[in-house]
């Protein structure tokens, strides 16, 4: 990925409208072959650039053009702009035929209509649902609906260190809890470093790690049946406690409030911090000039113990699915790129490019993926990470949330005091912003 998207401004105005009109020129059989030799891919911004992924994915466009006859044009979209870019071809039809989307938004993309449905028969023609693991199948759409896209590559996030600044403290083993992190920054700042990047701007990179948070302290932000629950004391307390990172102890400096565009990965790389809290981080350090040598992996803190479900969820199930609007006009040519792209080959290359975890459980077994850094992500895949919220009104949780938290980091940035009623106070208007069920 760039690893974390942020998620789009505009998006809540936008999905307000998508109920009314719901696909905008999707046929009832799900598109049409009219002009099957060419297709037009919008491609999310995975590496450091939009230059590093047009060098990763163009050899592989032209590898299925060799093979099918079929023209890929290929636009990488940057995150920043991506969720409203699809959000506008929903409402005027005028879309891609293949895109990548974020898999926490696939329920609001659902809730469109614009997105073909991976039933049984569109499964079969990319070899079958069950070639994929089942925890990147659960961050594909509403639980008991068809998928609204399929998984292309998947994340974790991890705690990264410097291991250098580490040794320099006195410090001989990454934090396993949230404690021991606060107390090793002590020590790192007796050193004259940053404790721990963050993106203080970045409305999914907020929305990822309360959400964790949130887990943490057996919280959840929606009720279970689908409504919006920001202000329980439990998910209050958690955003608070994430928010106090930077207001209260210290770890994350007030610069990162201002964060959005990969410049706490940027700091690690260089040296300025400590650590890092990211999703599958390994190939953008090393485009940053960072050697696979001077930094450790590990998971993410706990409150105590150690990861795994529950209380102990220390990630969220990250990843990007693949998706194909239902008016192609290239239905056959476009589940032919979604089975090119998903084969066993090509989840080798591409994620051994992105340093990500394939989520096709034949590929994930390979010896490419067997490194001890990987080793990380795909346990904590497994074992200690959950999906967001599969719900439609997701994608203006991201926004609602995800600006309240903004909102917050710039407080304890400028040194306003952040309270449990300042907290709450954010997190009730974002409530109020969110749709009518």
């Amino acid at each position: 990925m760039r690893s974390i998207r942020a998620a789009a401004v505009g998006a809540v105005t936008l999905s307000l409208a998508l109920a009314a009109t719901a696909c905008g020129g999707g046929t009832s059989t799900g598109g049409s072959d009219d002009s099957p030799k060419t297709l037009t891919y919008w491609a999310s911004n995975q590496g450091a650039s939009v230059a590093v992924d047009k060098k990763v994915l163009q050899p592989e466009l032209d590898k299925f053009e060799k093979q099918t006859g079929i023209k890929v044009k290929l636009e990488v979209v940057p995150w920043s702009d991506l969720l409203n870019r699809i959000l506008t071809a929903t409402t005027s039809g005028q879309g891609p035929d293949v895109l990548n989307i974020g898999n926490t938004w696939s329920a609001s993309l659902q809730a469109t209509g614009a997105l073909l449905p991976w039933d049984q028969q569109n499964f079969a023609k990319i070899g079958g649902r069950d070639r994929f693991v089942e925890a990147a199948l659960g961050s594909t759409g509403v639980q008991g609906k068809h998928p609204a896209a399929v998984p292309l590559y998947s994340m974790a996030y991890a705690l990264y260190y410097n291991k250098k600044i580490f040794a320099d403290a006195g410090i001989s083993k990454p934090p396993a809890t949230w404690d021991e992190l606060i107390a090793d920054g002590k020590k790192i700042k007796a050193r004259g470093k940053s404790v721990l990047g963050a993106e203080g701007a970045n409305l999914s990179e907020n929305i990822h790690h309360v959400f964790v948070f949130a887990k943490q302290h057996g919280a959840d932000f929606f009720t279970a049946d689908g409504k919006p629950d920001f202000t329980s004391p439990k998910v209050v307390e958690a955003v608070k406690s994430y928010v106090d990172l930077m207001a209260k102890d210290k770890v994350i400096p007030p610069g990162d409030a201002e964060y959005a565009q990969n410049q706490s990965v940027s700091d690690f790389a260089k040296g300025k911090q400590a650590m890092l809290l990211w999703q599958s981080a390994a190939a953008n350090l090393k485009s940053q000039g960072m050697s696979e040598d001077a930094y450790g992996i590990a998971p993410v803190p706990v409150r105590s113990g150690t990861p795994g479900q529950g209380s102990q969820v220390n990630s969220m199930v990250a990843g990007i699915n693949i998706a194909v609007f239902k008016n192609t006009h290239s239905l056959d040519g476009a589940r032919k790129f979604v089975k090119f792209m998903t084969s066993d080959a090509e989840q080798k290359i591409l994620n051994t490019a992105y340093s990500t975890v394939p989520p096709v459980a034949s590929a994930q077994q390979d010896p490419a993926f067997g490194a001890p850094d990987t080793a990380v992500l795909k346990n904590t895949l497994a074992t200690s990470a959950t999906a967001l919220p599969q719900v439609p009104s997701e994608s203006q949780f991201e926004t609602t949330v995800g600006t309240a938290v903004k909102e917050l980091f710039a407080d304890a940035a400028a040194g306003r005091a952040v309270t449990t009623d300042s907290v709450k106070a954010k997190l009730e208007k974002a409530q109020q912003q969110m749709p009518a069920a």
